[in-house]
């Protein structure tokens, strides 16, 4: 009989470990090229939170970010720098870094290419928004609303491309009331006072019923939105605004699609209706990089960006 440990060397599937130790190494070697300081434990993050523009590689996209922040909050919106920008792996400095450029040399041509290989025909009138919220949509009144890591507005400037980026995480993030034990995880789909966010006006759950979720998840004896919260609460979002979900992923890692149906966008598709599945896709940061290369405008920024997250 085989132990454990054989066992274990058997697994069929790909490991999360082995790409993230990977994307550790060339952080810290881009770092070090940079003569950045990082982090003494942490060679793959600098060493402070205000350093996070040596985790930007151009200096306008920096700049571009900066601005938009001070616009926004001026404007009594708010720009959620995450907690861990300074961290070689964050998924939010990674969206700056492959879209930003594109951004503020104002040429969208090679997204647009990009999602025409993945079956999503864009308009050639396109711009792009980092960090895009509405709290009217789930009644958000206080605290951090829902913010999508970036947004493809129309001609007329309405957003209707929705798009969550994945770099290192294991994870949509879950609920926090749930983790700070203030809940038992029951689903309140048919008692929906059971759930504190619908009691303090939240409208998550009127909205998962509005768009027909009720027959999906009616059986499910756990809240969907315990460990899922972030994908049902963005994907809502879309839908609320006619528009498109869209998950921008790394195909190394096997957190969101292994290319072996086991990932958690497959799982999470099976609570879609049918309805709104078209509502809802994928492009890896691997497909818009080869369709940035294939322009020819980026050369000064797009092997950097390689180097930095291990594409070369």
């Amino acid at each position: 009989m085989k132990s454990s440990r054989q066992l274990a060397k058997e697994w069929p599937y790909p490991c999360f470990s082995q790409y993230r130790d990977e994307l550790r190494k060339c952080a810290n070697l881009w770092f070090e090229s940079k003569g950045h300081q990082t982090h003494p434990k942490m060679n793959y993050c600098l060493d402070e939170l205000d350093n996070w523009d040596c985790n930007i590689i151009l200096p306008e996209v920096f700049d571009h970010i900066k601005n938009l922040k001070a616009e926004k909050e001026k404007n009594k919106s708010s720009f959620p720098l995450h907690k861990y920008v300074h961290h070689g792996l964050s998924s939010q400095a990674m969206i700056f870094n492959l879209v930003g450029p594109l951004i503020t040399q104002n040429d969208y041509q090679p997204l647009i290419h990009a999602f025409e290989k993945i079956g999503i025909k864009l308009e050639n009138e396109i711009t792009a928004d980092f960090e895009f919220e509405d709290r009217k949509v789930f009644n958000e009144d206080s605290g951090q609303p829902t913010s999508i890591d970036l947004v493809l507005l129309d001609k007329n400037k309405n957003p209707f491309i929705f798009i969550e980026s994945k770099l290192a995480e294991v994870e949509f993030g879950g609920c926090s009331v749930f983790t700070s034990g203030d809940c038992n995880g029951r689903n309140p789909i048919n008692n929906k006072s059971e759930c504190y966010l619908h009691h303090i006006g939240r409208k998550y759950w009127d909205l998962l019923e509005k768009h027909g979720f009720n027959e999906s998840l009616k059986d499910e004896k756990v809240c969907i939105l315990i460990n899922y919260y972030q994908f049902f609460r963005e994907l809502l979002f879309s839908i609320e605004n006619d528009g498109l979900f869209i998950l921008l992923y790394d195909k190394r890692s096997p957190v969101f699609d292994n290319g072996m149906n086991r990932g958690l966008m497959p799982f999470l598709k099976e609570f879609i209706p049918e309805q709104h599945k078209d509502k809802i896709n994928m492009i890896s940061i691997q497909e818009i990089v080869e369709s940035i290369e294939q322009f020819g405008n980026h050369s000064s920024w797009i092997s950097d960006f390689k180097l930095k997250y291990g594409l070369i």
